[in-house]
Protein backbone atom coordinates (compact mmCIF):
# COMPACT_ATOMS: atom_id res chain seq x y z
CA UNK A 1 0.00 0.00 0.00
CA UNK A 2 1.51 3.27 -1.14
CA UNK A 3 1.63 5.82 1.65
CA UNK A 4 3.09 9.30 1.98
CA UNK A 5 3.06 11.04 5.34
CA UNK A 6 4.05 14.68 5.74
CA UNK A 7 5.23 16.28 8.96
CA UNK A 8 6.99 19.40 10.16
CA UNK A 9 4.41 22.07 9.51
CA UNK A 10 3.49 24.71 12.04
CA UNK A 11 3.25 28.38 12.85
CA UNK A 12 6.29 30.53 12.12
CA UNK A 13 6.98 34.26 11.97
CA UNK A 14 7.84 35.95 8.67
CA UNK A 15 11.47 35.34 7.86
CA UNK A 16 11.52 32.10 9.80
CA UNK A 17 12.24 28.55 8.68
CA UNK A 18 10.57 25.18 8.67
CA UNK A 19 11.64 21.77 7.45
CA UNK A 20 8.95 19.52 6.08
CA UNK A 21 9.43 15.77 5.84
CA UNK A 22 7.66 13.26 3.63
CA UNK A 23 7.99 9.64 4.71
CA UNK A 24 7.24 7.12 1.96
CA UNK A 25 6.25 3.49 2.31
CA UNK A 26 4.78 0.75 0.17
CA UNK A 27 6.91 1.48 -2.90
CA UNK A 28 10.54 1.93 -3.85
CA UNK A 29 11.29 5.63 -3.57
CA UNK A 30 14.35 5.23 -5.77
CA UNK A 31 12.21 4.94 -8.90
CA UNK A 32 9.90 7.86 -8.21
CA UNK A 33 10.01 11.58 -8.70
CA UNK A 34 8.74 13.36 -5.59
CA UNK A 35 7.16 16.77 -5.52
CA UNK A 36 5.66 19.24 -3.12
CA UNK A 37 2.57 21.27 -3.84
CA UNK A 38 0.52 23.59 -1.69
CA UNK A 39 -3.00 24.85 -1.48
CA UNK A 40 -4.10 28.01 0.28
CA UNK A 41 -7.76 28.72 1.16
CA UNK A 42 -9.67 29.84 -1.93
CA UNK A 43 -6.72 29.22 -4.24
CA UNK A 44 -5.78 26.53 -6.70
CA UNK A 45 -3.17 23.91 -5.98
CA UNK A 46 0.32 25.16 -6.81
CA UNK A 47 3.37 23.05 -7.55
CA UNK A 48 6.25 24.20 -5.34
CA UNK A 49 9.16 21.90 -6.03
CA UNK A 50 10.15 18.47 -7.29
CA UNK A 51 13.16 16.18 -7.22
CA UNK A 52 14.01 13.40 -9.64
CA UNK A 53 15.29 9.97 -8.58
CA UNK A 54 18.88 11.05 -9.31
CA UNK A 55 18.52 14.28 -7.37
CA UNK A 56 17.79 16.96 -9.96
CA UNK A 57 15.66 19.68 -8.38
CA UNK A 58 13.17 22.20 -9.73
CA UNK A 59 11.27 25.05 -8.11
CA UNK A 60 8.47 27.42 -8.87
CA UNK A 61 9.77 30.98 -9.27
CA UNK A 62 8.26 32.31 -6.05
CA UNK A 63 10.33 30.00 -3.84
CA UNK A 64 13.64 29.89 -5.72
CA UNK A 65 16.51 30.78 -3.43
CA UNK A 66 14.39 30.22 -0.32
CA UNK A 67 13.28 26.58 -0.48
CA UNK A 68 15.43 23.48 -0.99
CA UNK A 69 14.19 19.97 -1.67
CA UNK A 70 16.30 16.90 -0.91
CA UNK A 71 15.84 13.18 -0.64
CA UNK A 72 17.27 10.25 1.28
CA UNK A 73 16.30 7.13 -0.64
CA UNK A 74 17.79 4.85 2.02
CA UNK A 75 15.53 6.43 4.62
CA UNK A 76 12.63 6.69 2.13
CA UNK A 77 12.18 10.33 3.07
CA UNK A 78 12.04 13.59 1.13
CA UNK A 79 12.57 16.96 2.76
CA UNK A 80 11.57 20.51 1.97
CA UNK A 81 13.68 23.10 3.75
CA UNK A 82 11.85 26.42 3.74
CA UNK A 83 13.76 29.57 4.68
CA UNK A 84 12.77 33.20 4.51
CA UNK A 85 9.11 32.32 4.87
CA UNK A 86 6.54 34.89 3.86
CA UNK A 87 2.85 35.23 4.75
CA UNK A 88 2.00 34.28 1.16
CA UNK A 89 3.63 30.88 1.78
CA UNK A 90 0.79 30.03 4.17
CA UNK A 91 -0.96 26.91 2.87
CA UNK A 92 -1.39 23.20 3.37
CA UNK A 93 1.67 21.51 1.91
CA UNK A 94 1.46 18.08 0.32
CA UNK A 95 4.09 15.72 -0.97
CA UNK A 96 3.30 13.64 -4.03
CA UNK A 97 4.96 10.88 -6.00
CA UNK A 98 4.99 9.63 -9.55
CA UNK A 99 7.13 6.94 -11.19
CA UNK A 100 9.73 8.18 -13.63
CA UNK A 101 13.08 9.83 -14.12
CA UNK A 102 11.92 13.39 -14.66
CA UNK A 103 9.67 15.89 -12.96
CA UNK A 104 7.81 19.06 -13.81
CA UNK A 105 6.86 21.39 -10.97
CA UNK A 106 3.55 22.46 -12.46
CA UNK A 107 2.51 18.82 -12.83
CA UNK A 108 3.11 17.88 -9.18
CA UNK A 109 -0.53 18.42 -8.10
CA UNK A 110 -1.49 15.74 -10.64
CA UNK A 111 0.89 13.05 -9.38
CA UNK A 112 -0.42 9.54 -8.74
CA UNK A 113 0.04 9.51 -5.00
CA UNK A 114 -0.07 12.21 -2.34
CA UNK A 115 -0.12 12.53 1.44
CA UNK A 116 -2.65 14.08 3.76
CA UNK A 117 -0.87 17.42 3.98
CA UNK A 118 0.66 19.52 6.72
CA UNK A 119 -0.35 23.09 7.56
CA UNK A 120 2.20 25.87 7.29
CA UNK A 121 1.18 29.24 8.68
CA UNK A 122 3.42 32.27 8.40
CA UNK A 123 2.21 35.09 10.58
CA UNK A 124 3.42 37.56 13.17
Amino acid sequence: QVQLVESGGGLVQPGGSLRLSCAASGFSLSYYAIGWFRQAPGKEREGVSCITPNGNTHYTDSVKGRFAVSRDNAEATVYLQMNGLKPEDTAVYYCAATPGHFCLVRAVPLYNYRGQGTQVTVSS
